[in-house]
């Protein structure tokens, strides 16, 4: 067997194509690594907005609540269903709410513009949605042209901000009087306002998006399904709020892990080659070393696994770089399209021990891709013309 430390006296002696081959890794790990952490984030960010004891009642082939209209006439029935939770008044724990999305200017872009959700709803909201906490300021007034906003909002576009104003449509103007965090979810990406001023603003009296409800248990679900789909009259399709949030998720991280995936393709490809090409100018280097290892008497596997050892442990390098660099992406947000409500999200790079570990892995295999072939050009150097070279 020969021994580790000959590999890595030998990857130490060629600095510049052993830095050159590890940083062409580096770089595709690192690619992979984020892209994943991104996709890992989005399915966190949205999946973070639903309780697993939480429903959502939305109009029948409706997929988001974009596309939901509700009447005002089903509030109670389904308030009213089995299964649901009811405070300490004997009241329903439950919200209507009406989703749409306004265009506001983003600061220092030139006017450039971009959607942002706006959220009307009941003045319970933060009696049902427990996790949301107001962090600057305080809850809107019911009827008060006044909104808060999730802290990922802040700052991002013109008039949103503590004590500023917006327009949610031309000549109506509403006041930030409160600021909320929402344990990183996609509802801090939100504006939230009364659900009267976003029905009149838009004409939408007597219609909701959605209809969300406490459960008494997770376990209440099927019963509350079954009697909310049971009418086909009323037209209303139940989920779970975890469920619904995660497929909330899919279209925008699915387009991440494919432009993710595509790019570490061509990246890896070019990754192996170099690598491909490093172990083979070391072979061709090298013949004379190689020669004198078989006259000493070590076989020819021994030799490929050595060679082979190498490239793995130059990829190894380059993937531990790569992946120690892709958790700096942890502090970083990215505001993207969410394809299914059509607004502007703020989403966070999301590292997990599996993300890591698996890039790291990654960065093996190209090592032994890129090692196999000439290692089997060394193993089977011949003594003799190695010593004559």
């Amino acid at each position: 067997m020969i021994p580790i430390r000959y590999n890595i006296r030998s990857l130490a002696v060629r600095k510049t194509t052993t830095f050159a081959t590890a940083a062409g890794i580096a770089l595709v790990v690192f690619v992979l690594a984020a892209s994943q952490m991104l996709s890992n984030g989005i399915r966190n960010t949205l999946g973070r907005a639903g309780e697993p004891d939480h429903a959502i009642v939305l109009r029948k082939g409706s997929d988001n609540e974009m596309s939901s209209n509700l009447e005002t006439k089903t509030i109670n029935l389904i308030y009213a269903a089995p299964g649901v939770k009811r405070d300490e008044g004997g009241q329903p724990l439950g919200v209507s709410e009406l989703q749409l999305v306004i265009a506001l200017e983003k600061p220092g872009t030139g006017g450039q513009v971009s959607n942002v959700s706006v959220r009307g709803t009941t003045d319970n909201v933060l009696k049902y949605r427990n996790h949301v906490k107001i962090v600057a300021g305080r809850a809107i007034q019911p009827g008060a042209d006044e909104a808060m906003i999730g802290t990922r909002l802040r700052g991002q576009f013109a008039g949103l901000d503590l004590g500023q104003s917006f327009e949610i449509k031309k000549n109506l103007k509403l006041k930030v009087v409160g600021i909320f965090e929402a344990q990183g979810s996609a509802q801090e990406s939100e504006v939230w306002t009364d659900l009267e001023i976003v029905r009149s603003a838009f004409g939408r009296e007597g219609l909701v998006s959605s209809v969300s409800v406490a459960l008494e248990s997770a376990a209440k679900f099927d019963a509350f399904r079954v009697a909310m789909e049971s009418d086909k009259q009323l037209g209303l399709q139940a989920y779970s709020e975890t469920a619904y949030y995660e497929k909330q998720s899919e279209g925008t991280a699915g387009l991440v892990t494919f432009l993710g995936g595509a790019i570490v393709f061509f990246f890896s490809v070019g990754a192996i080659i170099g690598a491909m090409i490093t172990m083979y100018a070391a072979v061709s280097h090298r013949k004379r070393e190689v020669g004198t290892l078989r006259a000493l008497g070590f076989s020819r596997l021994t030799i490929l696994f050595s060679f082979l050892l190498e490239a793995i442990l130059l990829s190894l390098l380059g993937g531990i770089i790569g992946a120690a660099a892709s958790l700096s992406m942890g502090l970083v947000h990215f505001s993207m399209m969410n394809f299914n409500s059509w607004s502007e999200v703020s989403f966070s790079f999301d590292p997990a021990p599996d993300i890591i570990i698996s890039a790291i892995v990654l960065g093996g295999f190209m090592g032994i891709l890129g090692g196999l072939f000439p290692a089997i050009q060394a193993s089977r150097t011949s003594p003799v013309e190695a010593m004559r070279e």
